[in-house]
C-alpha cells in the first residue's frame, strides 16, 4: 500500500488492542451487524518495539485533546455569551427593541455558513497551527468589540464578524481529530471535545455571575465586563497556541518517524489510504455533494442545531421567567450544562466500547424529546420545569457529538472528510438561524413546540442515513474486492472504496 510501514520487531505477540488492526477479515459476509469492519490490509500493523499502542495513544491525546477543547470552549464562550450580557442589561443599553435582538443572534450565523467549506480547505493549505490559532485570535478581539458598541448597527457589525472568524473552528477541530484516531476510539475524543460546549455553559453562567457584578465599575456596564475580559482572554490563548497547536500526523515533529509510520498505518488499515499528500480541487467537492449520504449527514446536525441553540441562547431567559435575579439567573443555568457533560462522556464511552453510534444518538434524543414534552405540559411545578430543562441539555449535547463524529468518520480520506464535515456544519448551522428567532416575545410554549419538531427531523434523518449505510456496506460485500483497482484509485474514492465498511 501507499502508506510505509514500520519494520516489524523479533516476531513475538501482537499488543492486545492491535489484535483487530492486524487481522481484518476480508470477507464482508464475516463482518458484524454493526457493519465496522476496517479496510483488509495485506500485513500486520506492528507497533514500535519502544512503546505500546496505549502509550501512543495517550500521547496523541496529552498533545492534541488539550488544545481542541480549550479552542473550542472559549469560542463557544464568546458564541454564546450575549445570552448573559442580554440579563446584565445590553438591549436597553443599546436601545434595542423587538426582534433586533434575535436579528442581532441571526446575523452571526451568515458567514458561518458560508465560509465552512472554503475554512476547511484553506486549514488542509495553510495549516491547523496557523489557521485555527489566527481564528482564534480574530474572534476574541471580536469579542472584546462587542463590549465597546454603542447601538444597534454596532452589535450586527460585530456579531457577523465573530461568525466569520469562527466559522473555521468547528469543522476545523472535527476535521483534525478525525485524522489521528481509528473510528473505535474515536468518540470519546469527539465528545471530550465537544462537551467543551458544556463547560462553557456551565464556566460562562458563573463567570457572568462574577463579572456582572462589576457593573458601572470604571464606568462600564457589567455586560461590557462580559466581552471585553473573556475577549481578552481569548486573544492570549490564541497567540499562545500560534506556537503550539498541533497539526496532521504528517507535521508532527513530537512523533519519531516509526511513531508516525506506525499511526499513519493503523489509520489507512481503518480507513483506507488518505490522500493526504494532494490538495482538495473544486472537482472533489462537487464528488463529495453528489452523495446522497452528505445530504442526510447535513440534516442529522441541522435538526438538533434548532433546540441546541435555542436553549443555549434564551435558556438563561426562560430560568430568569421562573423568578430568579439576575445573579441567581446565572447560577441556575450551571447544573443542567454540568449534567449534560458527564452524561455526554458516558453515552461517548459506551458508544466506544460497543462500536455502534446509531442507539447512541437517537437514546439521548428520546431524552430531549420527554423533556420538551414536559415543559409543553407542566406549567405550574417549578422543581419539574427545572428537572425538564436539565433533560432537554443532557440529551442534546450527547447526541450532537455522536452525530458529528459518526459521519465524519464515515468519510474515507482528507478531500472527502474536509468537504463532507464543513458541509455537515455549515449546513447544519443554518438551524441556527431558526433557532434565534424561535422564543420571541416570551412565547415559550411556540418555542418548544419548534424544537421538538426539528429533532424529530434530526431523528428521522439518524434513520435513513443508518437504512442508507447498511445497504452500502450489503452492496460492498456483493463487489469482489480484488478488482484490479491501484491504491491511488482507492484514495481517491475514499469511504466509496469497495474496501471501506461504514459503522452503524
Amino acid at each position: 500500500m501507499a502508506t510505509s510501514q514500520p519494520q516489524a520487531p523479533p516476531p513475538g505477540p501482537l499488543p492486545q488492542d492491535e489484535e483487530k488492526a492486524a487481522h481484518h477479515h476480508t470477507n464482508a459476509s464475516s463482518s458484524s451487524d454493526l457493519g465496522i469492519q476496517s479496510t483488509p490490509i495485506p500485513a500486520p500493523v506492528v507497533c514500535p518495539p519502544h512503546t505500546t499502542p496505549r502509550r501512543l495513544t495517550t500521547k496523541i491525546d496529552f498533545h492534541l485533546v488539550p488544545f481542541v477543547i480549550i479552542l473550542y470552549l472559549m469560542a463557544f464562550l464568546d458564541r454564546v455569551n450575549i445570552a448573559n450580557a442580554r440579563a446584565f442589561g445590553l438591549e436597553s443599553d443599546l436601545g434595542l427593541s423587538g426582534t433586533q435582538f434575535n436579528t442581532a443572534l441571526t446575523i452571526f450565523f451568515v458567514p458561518y455558513i458560508l465560509f465552512e467549506i472554503p475554512s476547511n480547505i484553506l486549514l488542509k493549505k495553510i495549516s491547523p497551527r496557523i489557521w485555527l490559532s489566527g481564528c482564534c485570535i480574530g474572534f476574541g478581539f471580536i469579542t472584546m468589540m462587542q463590549g465597546l458598541v454603542q447601538n444597534y448597527a454596532g452589535i450586527l457589525a460585530t456579531r457577523f464578524l465573530l461568525g466569520l472568524f469562527e466559522c473555521g473552528m468547528f469543522p476545523g477541530c472535527f476535521y483534525l481529530l478525525g485524522m489521528w484516531y481509528r473510528r473505535e476510539e474515536a468518540q470519546k475524543r469527539f465528545s471530550l471535545f465537544f462537551s467543551s460546549t458544556s463547560l462553557a455553559g456551565a464556566f460562562g453562567g458563573l463567570l457572568a455571575s462574577g463579572l456582572g457584578s462589576m457593573d458601572y465599575m470604571r464606568g462600564y456596564r457589567g455586560w461590557r465586563w462580559i466581552f471585553l475580559i473573556e475577549g481578552a482572554a481569548t486573544v492570549v490563548i490564541g497567540v499562545i497556541f500560534l506556537f503550539t497547536f498541533p497539526g496532521f500526523v504528517e507535521e508532527a515533529k513530537w512523533l519519531r518517524d516509526d511513531e508516525r509510520d506506525y499511526i499513519r498505518a493503523r489509520l489507512h488499515a481503518d480507513q483506507g489510504h488518505s490522500a493526504a499528500e494532494r490538495s482538495i480541487t473544486l472537482k472533489d467537492v462537487g464528488k463529495v455533494m453528489s452523495d446522497y449520504k452528505v445530504w442526510l449527514g447535513g440534516f442529522m446536525y441541522f435538526g438538533i442545531i434548532v433546540p441546541a441553540y435555542s436553549y443555549a441562547y434564551f435558556s438563561p431567559t426562560i430560568v430568569q421567567s421562573y423568578g430568579y435575579d439576575k445573579i441567581q439567573t446565572q447560577l441556575h443555568s450551571v447544573p443542567p450544562w454540568a449534567v449534560a457533560f458527564v452524561f455526554a462522556m458516558i453515552i461517548a464511552t459506551a458508544s466506544d466500547w460497543l462500536k455502534h453510534r446509531f442507539l447512541f444518538t437517537v437514546l439521548p434524543i428520546c431524552i430531549s424529546i420527554s423533556g420538551f414534552a414536559i415543559l409543553l405540559n407542566v406549567n405550574d411545578n417549578l422543581p419539574v420545569q427545572y428537572a425538564a430543562l436539565v433533560l432537554i441539555c443532557m440529551g442534546m449535547y450527547s447526541a450532537m457529538p455522536i452525530q458529528v463524529c459518526w459521519f465524519n468518520m464515515n468519510l474515507g480520506g482528507h478531500h472527502r472528510r474536509a468537504v463532507g464535515s464543513a458541509w455537515q456544519i455549515g449546513f447544519g448551522n443554518i438551524g441556527g438561524i431558526i433557532a434565534t428567532y424561535s422564543f420571541v416575545g416570551g412565547d415559550f410554549r411556540k418555542g418548544y413546540i419548534i424544537c421538538v419538531s426539528f429533532i424529530c427531523l434530526s431523528a428521522l434523518s439518524c434513520i435513513v442515513y443508518a437504512v442508507a449505510i447498511m445497504a452500502e456496506n450489503q452492496k460492498k460485500a456483493k463487489q469482489t474486492l480484488d478488482d484490479g483497482m491501484t491504491e491511488q484509485e482507492k484514495a481517491e474514492l475514499g469511504d466509496l472504496n469497495p474496501e471501506f465498511k461504514y459503522m452503524l
